[in-house]
């Protein structure tokens, strides 16, 4: 079981979830994922391709291990230009919601100077719980 817990006490959340409780089989750490394509090259010029490229590879990976996007139970969305990514939210949102349905995990954003590839704009990282279905 996954269950997404959002208080009335925090104020109602807007792509994320306040806290992700499990009672899972099995929990798979997925590694951050840039917008690499598989031929080892940053894929998209802009924040959104990037975004979408990057939850792809994260998605690509959990499937692999067995799991569904709606397993992810926390994912950390690291941001090279936060203004950027702010001013395309809702792009994102709908790249999110496209790829990943409407469950949010628990989602913490963090503004970073740069990340392993020089061209990366964003990278996700995330950890999933896979229950007995």
């Amino acid at each position: 079981m996954i269950e997404r817990i959002n208080p009335a006490e925090l104020g109602r959340p807007s792509g994320f979830s306040h806290a992700v409780v499990t009672d899972a089989d099995r929990l798979v750490f997925l590694a951050g994922q840039t917008a690499l394509d598989a031929g080892g090259r940053v894929a998209g010029d802009g924040v959104v391709e990037q975004f979408e490229q990057a939850l792809g590879n994260l998605l690509t990976a959990l499937s692999a291990a067995g799991g569904r996007p709606e397993d992810l139970v926390s994912l950390t969305v690291h941001i090279v230009d936060m203004d950027d990514y702010r001013a395309h939210a809702r792009e994102i949102g709908a790249v999110w919601r496209r790829l990943a349905g409407t469950e949010y995990p628990a989602m913490a954003g963090i503004g970073v100077h740069r990340l392993w590839d020089a061209e990366a704009l964003v990278e996700v990282q995330g950890v999933a719980a896979l229950v007995t279905r």
